[in-house]
């Protein structure tokens, strides 16, 4: 009977039509993802296997078998594994359920060639195998189950499944090949694709009775045997990647705790790396036998870029996910492979800074979570962290930043925002620009909510701009490169009779105004009281809707050298300028928000009175 068609979820509609037409400039990679995930299979029902033996029918003599046809040209891939049932398969081979697809899709040019790359970088494992056939068909039965499951489809929009029969637990994936690819036939194309990419594979994998690979786990060998293809293809293998390591780090630890580690940290970002559910992909082995590959307590959430493995010797075989939780050997573990991150990391700062610049560009937003989430390891993350800042095109440390403050400087200073163009221009950092106060400039939504946490460096209070409570009249205005004298402040008291006169008219609206030298070209700046929200947090907070955030009212600071507030203060004796007062208050106080990126509360109300205010100026 006719199976039951089911329709590919629209993302991997979308993924395949660019995989069947221009996927890879090396298609053969299809059978090294076939391969990898056949592997992954015999793995998980190995350790499995450990308690519940019957599952594993044949005595758990995992293999993974090729063979072809060629007169049905088609490439066969077995492996006698997990298996999947009904609902295993639609939910593997029908969806991509992988958070960061929608920022993946999004960022699809249409160019084939660009677009092949982008998901190269995504990984689409199964899916590569559409670049080569023009059908495929998939049996398979889950360990335990009596009923096998046959998945079948052209990749055209829509695959059929029903049941079927297969004698043992495992998977089979036939492959037929399209007409242009028959290489794929033979024997020596096979063993030499095997060997290129999947030596490194403890299964075995079979071609006519002859095993291809060698069949040894690749971390068990030493750093001297392995070479650098073997590292990358392993990388490839256990991560699920496309892309080069941008740092591997193969160690062997004996003492009181004994493990092989061998770690990688990728060359280019993950699409899901921001997704707070992503876990990090580093697999764990007891004795060569795997255990997990979701071990939480194995390595911290906020270093979830790492990938790799770990082989304890310490663990028992038959450890549960559950005992591994909060497990003494484990921690240990942890944190030892930590220290081994940071010390291969901090080596990399000092000795190819460039290097480390792009790897933190890459994965610097989420190495941050750790300032918030583990105190253990905040002065580890704070000696390599690095920032942009007001001070040049490239990124800071903060010891460079304490080395070269200014005289009279106390607190190490920032700004955060979404865009650091933007923050260049805010109107906050005009003082700081005149007495060359470094401002360390802060784009990442985590910089927020570690800063309270951390508090200062060295000693030195970490301060944002936007705040008040600091004096910058401690630190000398530097002399202007044109030798123009600095601009006149308006009298004193006529400053102090206009800030009556718009906390009269501004009311509520404001919980304060006052004068400052934080300003030099700008008439007037909102700022956050002590105590009180940053503002840009307040509008990310309302933003993402996961809070009722009270607007707060702001301080509304006002600049006595800028030729408006000279004008307005001079007006302050005449009642009859009175309204002419009001209306500038609440003008320049919607001019600070909409600086500020803040909607009006009014906006009929700001464009009346900006109207008005052209009027005065036109007929004056």
């Amino acid at each position: 009977m006719a199976g039951e068609e089911i329709k590919f979820q629209a993302e991997v509609g979308k993924i395949l039509d660019i995989v069947i037409n221009s996927l890879y400039s090396n298609k053969e990679i299809f059978l090294r993802e076939l391969i990898s995930n056949a592997a992954d299979a015999c793995d998980k029902l190995r350790y499995l296997a450990l308690t519940a033996p019957e599952l594993a029918e044949g005595g758990g003599d995992f293999k993974i078998e090729i063979s072809t046809d060629k007169k049905a040209k088609t490439i066969t891939i077995a492996d006698n594994g997990i298996g999947m049932n009904r609902d295993d398969l639609v939910a593997n081979l029908g969806t991509i359920a992988r958070s960061g697809t929608s920022e993946f899709l999004e960022s699809l040019s249409g160019d084939a060639r660009k677009d092949a790359n982008l998901i190269g970088q995504f990984g689409v494992g199964f899916y590569a195998c559409f670049s080569v056939a023009d059908h495929v068909d998939v049996i398979s039965r889950k360990a335990g189950d009596d009923v096998a499951w046959h998945w079948s489809s052209e990749g055209k929009g829509a695959f059929t499944i029903e049941e079927a029969a297969r004698a043992s637990q495992g998977t089979t994936i036939i492959v037929h090949l399209a007409k242009d690819q028959s290489e794929y036939l033979e024997d020596a194309r096979i063993r030499h694709i095997v060997q290129q990419y999947s030596d490194h594979i403890s299964i075995p994998i079979m071609l006519a009775d002859q095993q291809l690979n060698k069949g040894s786990a690749l971390w068990t060998r030493t750093p001297k045997e392995v070479t650098a293809e073997q590292y990358q293809e392993f990388y490839r293998h256990v991560g699920h990647a496309f892309d080069t390591p941008w740092l591997t780090m193969h160690n062997k630890a004996e003492g009181k705790v004994e493990y092989t580690n061998l770690l990688f940290v990728p060359s280019m970002r993950p699409f899901d790396l921001m997704n707070q559910e992503r876990k990090h992909s580093v697999k764990l082995y007891v004795k060569r036998v795997f255990i997990t590959d979701d071990c939480e307590d194995l390595m911290p959430r906020w270093l979830r870029f790492v990938r790799g493995v770990v082989d304890s010797q310490d663990l028992p075989l038959n450890v549960s996910r559950e005992v591994l939780q909060h497990n003494v050997i484990v921690g240990r573990i942890k944190s030892a492979l930590v220290k081994r991150i940071f010390g291969e990391l901090k080596k990399k700062a000092e000795k190819a800074p460039d290097e480390f610049a792009t790897f933190w560009d890459n994965f610097g937003a989420v190495v941050k979570e750790g300032l918030y989430e583990d105190q253990d390891y905040r002065d580890d993350i704070l000696s390599i962290a690095r920032f942009k800042s007001t001070a040049g095109d490239g990124t800071v440390s903060l010891a460079d930043y304490v080395g070269r403050m200014k005289d009279g400087q106390d607190d190490i200073f920032f700004i955060t925002g979404e865009d650091e163009t933007a923050l260049k221009a805010s109107p906050q950092l005009e003082g700081f620009r005149a007495r060359g106060i470094e401002v360390l400039l802060l784009t990442d939504p985590i910089d927020e909510f570690w800063i309270p946490m951390v508090g200062k460096f060295q000693d030195k209070p970490l301060r944002s701009v936007t705040a008040g409570g600091f004096d910058l009249s401690k630190v000398a205005q530097e002399a202007k490169a044109d030798d123009t004298p600095q601009a006149e402040k308006a009298d004193e008291g006529a400053v102090a009779k206009l800030i009556l006169a718009f906390k009269d008219a501004l009311s509520e609206a404001v919980r304060d105004v006052r004068a400052t030298d934080r300003l030099t070209e700008s008439a007037v700046c909102l700022i956050a009281g002590e105590g009180d929200m940053d503002l840009h947090l307040e509008r990310m907070l309302r933003r993402q809707g996961h809070m009722k955030v009270p607007s707060a009212a702001r301080i509304l600071e006002i600049n006595p050298a800028h030729p408006v507030i000279k004008a307005l203060a001079a007006m302050t004796d005449d009642l009859v300028k009175k309204p002419v007062l009001a209306d500038m208050a609440h003008l320049l106080l919607d001019q600070a928000r909409i600086i500020e990126g803040e909607a009006l509360a009014d906006p009929i109300g700001f464009s009346a009175r900006l109207n008005a205010a052209l009027t005065r100026s036109l007929t004056a």
